[in-house]
């Protein structure tokens, strides 16, 4: 069997860990709250109700999301140019300074510095791409553009 992507992992752990909560946890919860009496005035009862509510909400999304993930697998992310995954060093083509960027799903962005998202406009100019390619990025503050110097795939990566 294909083993899924980072991404995915940890969206079916998390997706664990609430199923748990909801099935375990909160059931629980709601019994003691429901035992100390008037549910109109129990404070207790209705923040686990309401946590319950949104872990329902987070599970849905959860599950949405793993169903759009399924579309990639490891064999489908390009080995030679620029794909999820990858690490690219760039270098600024107007200063000569270089920045590393590793492209990543939208929920995987602010787990560490230097993690591009896939659909931003740095992500999406440089999808494909490959080592000496010339990229134009449209930015707020205006276009840059950037040399590809360098790709680690995320196949690589997964090797070491």
């Amino acid at each position: 069997m294909a083993r899924p992507l980072p991404i995915v992992e940890r969206l079916q752990e998390e997706l664990a860990g609430l199923r748990r909560e909801l099935s375990i946890d909160l059931p629980r919860q709601i019994e003691e709250a429901r035992a100390h009496g008037d549910l109109k005035e129990n404070a207790e009862y209705h923040a686990a109700k309401e946590r319950q509510g949104l872990l329902t909400a987070r599970v849905s999304k959860i599950d949405e999301r793993l169903r759009e993930l399924s579309l990639y697998t490891l064999s489908s992310i390009p080995r030679e140019v620029v794909g999820y995954g990858s690490e690219i060093e760039l270098e600024d083509c107007d200063s000569g300074e270089s920045v590393t960027y590793k492209l990543v799903f939208p929920e995987e962005v602010d787990e560490a510095p230097g993690r591009v998202s896939i659909s931003s406009p740095v992500g999406q100019a440089m999808l494909n791409r490959g080592v000496g390619d010339e990229v134009r990025v449209s930015l707020p503050e205006g276009g840059k553009t950037f040399q590809i110097v360098g790709i680690t795939t995320l196949h690589e990566l997964l090797e070491e």
